[in-house]
């Protein structure tokens, strides 16, 4: 199926740029558009359009750097920094505002008591998302193998 508006949240991890790397792959043949988006979790004691400078630094620092990987490999793409109350809900209603075709989410490996856990944005996405979801788990580490 071919792609020309991919969707990808990022979050400043080490996944991030496995993601926007699969997301230009996606686009490349179609001359699509990747999309990138950060999403500053607002807590509900604040207002939704609160200025949280740490958070904002990090979003800004993110997105730079999926520019810079997509300038690697010689695609541009939009970025895009939100603030929502969830970050499943933010991303859903930001992939049907622009029309996306899919939404590429690199997950880390990580575990929640002794297993390997998704978290909450994965299976968020998987449920309400109006396009294909993939997901990208990045590999364990050797620390997690040894466990």
């Amino acid at each position: 199926m071919p792609y020309s508006k991919v969707l990808v949240p990022v979050s400043g991890g080490t996944a991030d740029a496995e993601a926007v790397k699969l997301a230009c792959g996606l686009v490349r043949r179609t001359k699509g558009k990747v999309l990138v988006a950060y999403v500053i979790t607002v807590k509900r004691s604040l207002p939704l359009d609160a200025s949280i400078e740490p958070e904002i630094t990090k979003g800004e620092k993110a997105l730079r750097s999926a520019e810079a990987i997509a300038e690697g490999e010689d695609m541009e793409l939009e970025t895009e920094l939100l603030q929502a109350r969830d970050v499943g809900p933010a991303l859903v209603d930001e992939a049907v505002e622009r029309g996306v075709d899919a939404i590429v989410v690199a997950l880390p490996y990580k575990k929640r008591f002794g297993e390997f856990s998704l978290g909450s944005v994965a299976p968020y996405l998987l449920k309400n998302a109006p396009c294909p979801v993939l997901i990208l788990r990045v590999p364990a580490s050797s620390e997690a193998k040894a466990l």
